[in-house]
């Protein structure tokens, strides 16, 4: 137990610190010094007794996900409201429960008076992971024209949900919005396959030497996440140029 605890406990520092943009040294204190160096991350970085609850809750969630469902569930049958509905839909889309997250998404959609696009957004998400595409275009193409589509991951489930009906030119011009610089490097490496398996190598050569060439200029921890993601490129363009290694 003390072990998933201090998994729990350096999952929720990274994760404070990486969307509270702090100095990325306390990713070394974190990683190398575990406890001692969580307890005074937590210390420095975000604790107060306000915070004192909210801290605690989350790493509980971290540890046991179902937690937050059984905790939602009995929220939204105290109170049927839009928001309580949606904050439970996404816990169970957060432990890949499409098939509990789907209904509730559905139902949140009849408040007529509510913002739908984020709604709609998880929703695609959700029928994404499903593979049912069909119900994907069918919502990706009521919000399409909306701003907050343009350059978005939705708008890039969207083109591989075509691509998977065998619309490749609406795809590519779908899937290519996402190729935008310093972003998106797990969809950009999925587009470079996407144009290899369509024959267009050199669009998608072009494409892969820019996400190689944008990965060495990452910061250490974004390196580290995106590890992968490079590796991959990097063997993609080797297949180009068998006799060349790109070292990092």
């Amino acid at each position: 137990m003390a072990f998933y605890l201090i998994i729990a406990l350096q999952a929720f520092c990274l994760y404070h610190l990486y969307k509270n943009r702090n100095p990325y040294y306390w990713a070394f204190l974190i990683f190398f010094i575990p406890v001692i160096g969580c307890i005074i991350y937590l210390i420095t970085q975000v604790y107060n007794k306000r915070d004192a609850e909210k801290i605690t809750t989350e790493i509980t969630h971290i540890i046991n996900p179902t937690k937050r469902v059984r905790d939602l569930e009995k929220q939204l049958q105290f109170s049927e409201s839009y928001q309580n509905r949606v904050n439970l839909a996404d816990a169970y889309l957060e432990i890949k429960d499409y098939n509990h997250a789907i209904p509730h998404y559905l139902e949140a959609l009849k408040d007529s008076l509510q913002n739908d696009f984020y709604v709609v957004k998880q929703l695609i998400e959700a029928y994404f992971n499903l593979e049912d595409y069909e119900h994907v275009i069918l919502y990706a193409e009521s919000i399409k024209d909306r701003l907050e589509f343009k350059k978005s991951r939705v708008q890039f489930l969207y083109g591989l949900a075509l691509a998977k009906m065998g619309k490749l030119e609406a795809a590519e011009e779908s899937l290519k919005q996402i190729d935008i610089r310093y972003s998106f490097y797990d969809e950009r490496l999925i587009y470079a396959k996407f144009l290899l398996s369509n024959d267009k190598k050199d669009h998608a050569k072009a494409v892969l030497e820019d996400v190689y060439a944008e990965s060495q200029h990452m910061t250490k921890l974004n390196k580290r996440i995106y590890k992968a993601t490079i590796l991959e490129v990097e063997k993609l363009l080797n297949d180009f140029i068998p006799h060349t290694t790109h070292n990092f």
